[in-house]
C-alpha cells in the first residue's frame, strides 16, 4: 500500500531522519518507534504530504504521494487536535466530511461521536472539553474518512486505557477491513489486533 525509498528529511543542515526504506502492506499495522527527536513526527508529516522530502520517494497505492492522491487514500491523525475549538462536535464532524467530499448524514455524524463515547456532546464546542475528549473527537473524524491508509501519531496519547482500548479497536477493525496503518508510539500501550510489525527510527545525526 505505501512504499518508502531511500527517504530522509533535513531541516537546513540538520538531518532529522534517513535515509528510511519503508513499506506498509494491507492488512497491517507498523508501529514506528524511536527516541524523542528520531524524526517520528516529521516522518508521518512528510508522508502525509504536509513536508516535501529532502531524498528518496514514496508511492501510495502504486502512485508518487502527493497532496491531491493523499487526500483521496490517506487519513491523518495528528498529535494536534486538528479541529475548530469554536466549532461543536457535530459542527467539526460535518465540516471535516465535506472536506473529504463525503455527504454524511447527521445519523452518521452522531453513531461516529457515539462510537468515540461522546454521546450526549454533540452541541459541545471543542475547546470546553479535555484533552482526551478532544482526542476521541480526532478519532471520531478519522472513523468518517475514506482513506485506507491511517498515519496515527502519538494516538494513545492523553487517553485513560478505555480510550487506548478504542484506539486498539478501531484500528483493529481498520485493518480487518483491508485498510492500514502506521502508527507512531513510545510503546506503553501499543498492541492494535491484527498483523502489527515494528519499525525502529534512528535518532538524529547534528
Amino acid at each position: 500500500m505505501l512504499v518508502a525509498s531511500g527517504l530522509s528529511y533535513h531541516r537546513n543542515q540538520d538531518r532529522i531522519f534517513g535515509p528510511i526504506d519503508l513499506h506498509v502492506e494491507a492488512g497491517e499495522a507498523v508501529l514506528v518507534r524511536g527516541d524523542n527527536g528520531a524524526g517520528k513526527t516529521t516522518l508521518l508529516r512528510v508522508l502525509a504530504g504536509l513536508l516535501e522530502a529532502t531524498e528518496g520517494s514514496a508511492t501510495l497505492l502504486g502512485e508518487p504521494v502527493d497532496a491531491d492522491h493523499l487526500a483521496r487514500h490517506c487519513a491523518y491523525l495528528s498529535h494536534k487536535q486538528g479541529h475548530k475549538g469554536e466549532l461543536t462536535c457535530l459542527q467539526n464532524l460535518r465540516h471535516a466530511a465535506c472536506m473529504q467530499g463525503a455527504q454524511a448524514s447527521i445519523n452518521q455524524l452522531e453513531e461516529a461521536l457515539a462510537s468515540v463515547r461522546l454521546a450526549g456532546y454533540e452541541d459541545t464546542p471543542a475547546r470546553s472539553m479535555s484533552a482526551g475528549q478532544n482526542k476521541r473527537l480526532a478519532l471520531a473524524r478519522l472513523s468518517l474518512h475514506p482513506g485506507k491508509l491511517w498515519l496515527m501519531d502519538e494516538p494513545y496519547a492523553n487517553l485513560d486505557l478505555e480510550g487506548i482500548a478504542l484506539v486498539d479497536r478501531m484500528v483493529g477493525a481498520h485493518l480487518a477491513q483491508g485498510g492500514a496503518a502506521l502508527i507512531t508510539t513510545h510503546g506503553a500501550y501499543a498492541a492494535p489486533p491484527g498483523r502489527v510489525r515494528t519499525f525502529a527510527l534512528a535518532g538524529t545525526q547534528r
